[in-house]
């Protein structure tokens, strides 16, 4: 069972400026969280609570701020600086150390997932020992991402960003590696655009025919929040589903009490620590649950 994560939350954001000249992208606010409370929480709901988060230089200190340790979540968090964008595969790389000879899942930041088919496909994901697995969803403009053609049930072809594409299957921000992705990762040369390429991370485990698929249905949602009309769509989104339900999206202390990795006091904790307002009114509503349960 695999129990370490890691978030990458590095990248310049430039599709995001002016906004990301202040604040890293993964900082910035979706609805009522910041975006990065919905990548973490996807690792903590598949009970992953080892976390390693990557990120730019001069953002750490916020990011500390807002997440501390990840003890006031029950989880343990640590921090890595990505000195300068080198490719995704390079997450791997930089966690050496962390991910040792384990197996490893990685979200990207600035990517959000919804739906609990996709909890109950992860947490099955993470029973497995060897090779790897990517999360595969059907998208109206599959050309800004990396494409997969599938036959057969496996995947033939994978390209980055194709000018035409008969495939609408793209892969999203979220991976499962054996213990064997940095070793691969390493040996890996960078791109034409000097990167280090998840694409060709994802080819190695393929040519050895250990590289499996999991498709998200109708019944999930996932969004790349890559540029503005993407945060409102996002926050939208959330927005409708939190107006319309009981419960938040994203909410860190909900899934941590559950988990019973806190207690009532951790979250009486955190409402003073945030004061009165929405967020902390839903974790009164928490606690009070939770002493009638």
């Amino acid at each position: 069972m695999i129990n370490k994560g890691i978030i990458l939350a590095g990248g310049s954001g430039t599709r995001l400026s002016p906004l990301t000249k202040a604040v890293n992208k993964q900082l910035l606010p979706i609805y009522d969280k910041p975006l990065i409370f919905y990548p973490l929480s996807i690792l903590m709901l598949a009970n992953i609570k080892n976390i390693l988060m990557i990120v730019n230089p001069g953002q750490i200190e916020n990011f500390k701020s807002l997440l501390g340790d990840g003890k006031r979540f029950g989880i343990k968090i640590q921090y890595k600086i990505q000195k300068k964008p080198k490719g995704l595969a390079d997450a791997f790389i930089l966690g050496k150390s962390f991910i040792k000879r384990d197996n490893v899942a990685l979200i990207l930041g600035d990517n959000f997932f919804y739906g609990q088919s996709l909890t109950d496909k992860l947490e099955k994901s993470l029973t497995h020992n060897k090779g790897a697995r990517i999360f595969l969803k059907n998208v109206k403009k599959p050309e800004n991402f990396g494409v997969a053609k599938i036959v057969n049930k496996k995947i033939k072809k994978i390209v980055e960003k194709p000018k035409k594409t008969n495939s609408n299957l793209i892969i999203t921000g979220l991976y499962v590696f054996d213990k064997k992705v940095v070793e691969y990762a390493k040996n890996l040369r960078p791109s034409k655009r000097g990167e280090i390429e998840m694409v060709d991370l994802i080819n190695i485990y393929k040519k050895k025919n250990k590289l499996n698929i999991i498709k998200l249905g109708r019944g999930s949602a996932w969004m790349d929040v890559g540029n503005f009309n993407d945060l409102h769509s996002a926050s939208n989104f959330i927005q409708n589903i939190e107006d319309r339900q009981s419960f938040k999206i994203g909410c860190l202390e909900e899934i941590a009490l559950n988990n019973r990795w806190i207690d009532k006091e951790n979250i009486i904790s955190r409402i003073e620590s945030n004061r009165n307002n929405f967020y902390s009114n839903y974790l009164k509503k928490l606690i009070k649950k939770n002493v009638k349960n």
